[in-house]
């Protein structure tokens, strides 16, 4: 059989040219199917959008060429201070307080806006000789044979490839097209998210409000000005996003406190429904999900690209090392090599962050006191501390060669 490609991904969101890229550099042929008009996304205002970096998704950012052409547009996380409360009442008494220097690997992560990031992929999958960008296409079906697999695009071409990478999000043709199905459930809460530019510096410190209706994220972004994911009931966010700006900040402000100053709003918002949704399998024939197309998870901790990062570290080195070997990269024994390694802890830490949320999103006195009481308890153990930083920084456990910046 002829291939197009050794591997083609669709999904040009982030995920996939993290895929790309690190395929592509370690020698293998790789197509980036881009739904977006990509230069276009690149050359935006900033929209409000923006990520929170673990130190191991910089270190795979710095592996595969990104991180130089970025890292004077990040924002270091110095601290990081989660609290309970309520709006307008300030945070309980007991809190969590974490910082850098409790570990040896500097910040515990980095905040980067979306249109700095995709920018350095652009830029990155441009200069790759090994990969073809097609953007402002789609996949419109595939079909997976004994040798490889073949895609339609959306302008009428076929592709064919040892393996279809889907990164194509929670809504996955990908995985809806191979059949494989998703479980999961929604929360009933709705995600706010937008800018804001304050009076006062932020000092690098990330802050974490947990509220009877869904957590709170205030998040450092260069300069006087922070990123905010609000988390609120599905029929409170409705309501606040017809509000006008002047009108929003009014309701924000109770929540956000006046720690920082005077607020106003720096860029758009945006709403995003909540759920968890994982797929049921990870793989099949010729075929792996990587990201959100694997598994969605509440931003409660801002882990979702980090785990897609993960993914894509994790994918492109089992591949890269069968390659090495001789073996068929699409053989069901090496996808499984993927699935056996990514989907343990990816659905852990999904179930794990999902536990947080209902721990924390609501007023029952028994488990208020009980949370802010464990929350005492962890901030005054510092092996508890350092072990929740590792955790949040993507240390733990057995991270790709990739996350622990080597090359492939």
């Amino acid at each position: 059989m002829t291939y197009d490609a050794d591997v083609i991904i669709t999904g040009g969101g982030l995920n996939g040219p993290a895929l790309g890229l690190a395929l592509a550099q370690a020698g293998l042929k790789v197509a980036v199917i881009d739904a977006q008009p990509a230069r276009a996304r690149a050359e935006s205002n900033f929209d409000g959008r923006a990520y929170a970096l673990a130190i191991a998704s910089k270190r795979l950012l710095a592996a595969i060429g990104v991180w130089d052409r970025v890292a004077a547009e990040a924002q270091p996380i110095l601290e990081i201070k989660a609290s309970d409360g309520r709006p307008g009442e300030g945070p309980a008494p007991f809190f969590l307080h974490f910082e850098a220097a409790e570990i040896e690997e500097g910040p515990m992560g980095f905040m980067l806006e979306d249109r700095h990031l995709y920018a350095a992929f652009l830029a990155a999958m441009e200069a790759e000789a090994n990969l073809t960008h097609l953007p402002a296409t789609t996949v419109t079906a595939q079909e997976a044979g004994p040798a490889g697999i073949a895609v339609t695009l959306s302008d009428g071409r076929t592709l064919t490839s040892r393996v279809l990478a889907g990164c194509d999000g929670r809504a996955s043709g990908t995985a809806v097209r191979a059949g494989i199905s998703r479980t999961g459930w929604g929360y009933g809460q709705t995600a706010i998210v937008c800018a804001v530019a304050h009076e006062r510096p932020h000092g690098g410190i990330a802050q974490q409000f947990f509220m009877p209706s869904g957590p709170l994220a205030i998040l450092p972004l260069k300069g006087n000005r922070s990123s905010i994911v609000w988390s609120e009931t599905d029929a409170a966010a409705r309501a606040i996003a017809e509000l006008n700006d002047a009108d929003f900040l009014e309701v924000l402000r109770p929540r956000f406190g006046d720690f920082l100053g005077e607020i106003e709003l720096a860029g758009g918002r945006f709403t995003y429904p909540l759920n968890l949704t994982l797929a049921t399998s990870y793989t099949a024939p010729r075929l792996a999900l990587v990201g959100d197309a694997a598994h969605g998870v509440h931003p409660i901790a801002g882990q979702g690209l980090n785990l897609g990062f993960r993914d894509a570290g994790a994918l492109a080195e089992v591949l890269v090392d069968a390659h090495r070997r001789g073996e068929d990269i699409g053989a069901g024994d090496v996808l499984d090599r993927y699935q056996s390694w990514r989907r343990f802890d990816a659905t852990t830490l999904a179930l794990g962050m999902d536990g947080v949320n209902r721990l924390f999103s609501n007023d029952n006195p028994l488990l208020r006191a009980a949370r802010d009481v464990g929350m005492g308890l962890v901030g005054s153990v510092p092996g508890l501390r350092r072990a929740f930083i590792r955790q949040a920084a993507g240390l733990a456990g057995d991270p790709p060669r990739l996350l622990r910046g080597q090359r492939l």
